[in-house]
């Protein structure tokens, strides 16, 4: 079970894509001692791994603090950052924190299309030089990549910069748009090239020693299945039913791009919204309508809940209309 919390809406870039639409921090964010309540309740809730993330986390001067305690209370903390910000001294602070990896975004291997994404110049230099810190001190990295019309023919490339630069894992996250991705809409995969790109992730998963996951691609544990590639995850779409997603002031999310409000921590302790709540409840029946509710692979993808949502006013139920395999099988 994998928990992410927004831990700040501040942010040193102004990436195109955000979901969260960060920049400044917002009011009311959740102060020390609320996110260490936040995190003893995330621990009682059953979460195995709780993720860190923004914004960017490294604006807070508490997060080391905070990694620390939820590595006292059992938990496996990871960060969700840009990377700009890791020098060699926060590396070696987060690894004495107990943080036990880190995940950097890198969008392209152009640093001028990087850059134009994230709003800032020199942001790929430092990204990959926070890498390079990561690895010096010790601290396992993972190279998380946004994944639209312009850089998928990089893909590839990407993962092979990964395994060269000493990198775990390459996640690769597809534009659902929410936030500022709205307004980059039209640069989303259409749906012939999405199962093209996801083919193509699954194939090289096979040719490297590293992990390789698809984000918000839940599709990619049919196109493993019908290829024969073996994968380590349960479900492509966990929203809900093994993740979740809490913003910096409270606001409980079943994913980062399902932008529904469940509850809020100030008023419910987290473990019972999640014990409790009937958004929830509705996921975990995995009752799905549409081509997802007639697929022979219901239980293995599931769809991308957030994607169903924003086509289909708000149903999180609804199928998932970029499935090349679902619409054909209608």
């Amino acid at each position: 079970m994998i928990l992410s919390w927004n831990t700040t809406n501040e942010c040193n870039l102004y990436c195109s894509h955000c979901y969260r639409e960060s920049g400044d921090r917002r009011a009311g964010e959740l102060n020390t001692a609320e996110g260490k309540k936040l995190i003893d309740e995330i621990a009682r809730a059953g979460f195995k791994v709780m993720i860190f993330s923004g914004g960017e986390p490294l604006m807070r001067e508490d997060i080391y603090e905070l990694i620390a305690h939820a590595a006292q209370r059992g938990l496996r903390p990871v960060l969700g950052s840009n990377g700009t910000l890791i020098t060699e001294e926060a590396a070696q602070k987060l690894k004495e924190a107990g943080a036990r990896g880190v995940g950097i975004s890198l969008d392209s291997l152009d640093r001028c299309r990087h850059d134009k994404l994230r709003g800032c110049e020199h942001a790929w230099d430092r990204a990959v030089q926070g890498m390079e810190n990561c690895k010096k001190a010790g601290l396992p990295f993972q190279i998380h990549t946004t994944i639209m019309d312009w850089n998928a023919p990089e893909l590839e490339q990407l993962t092979d910069f990964a395994v060269e630069r000493g990198a775990v894992a390459h996640h690769i996250f597809f534009l659902v748009p929410t936030g500022r991705g709205k307004d980059i809409a039209d640069e989303a995969l259409d749906p012939d090239t999405y199962e093209e790109v996801l083919t193509r992730a699954v194939k090289k998963a096979a040719e490297v020693d590293i992990e390789i996951k698809p984000t918000c691609a839940p599709q990619f544990m049919r196109i493993a299945k019908q290829l024969g590639v073996p994968m380590r995850f349960g479900k492509g779409c966990i929203a809900g039913t093994s993740y979740c997603i809490i913003g910096p002031t409270g606001r409980v999310q079943p994913c980062a791009y399902i932008s529904e409000e469940i509850g809020n921590v100030r008023e419910t302790p987290f473990d019972e919204i999640w014990r409790d709540n009937p958004v929830f409840h509705r996921l975990r029946t995995a009752a799905y309508e549409g081509a997802c509710g007639a697929c022979a692979y219901q239980k293995s993808c599931g769809g991308c809940r957030a994607r169903a949502a924003y086509y289909h006013d708000g149903n999180l139920m609804a199928e998932d209309i970029i499935c090349q395999y679902g619409q054909r099988g209608r």
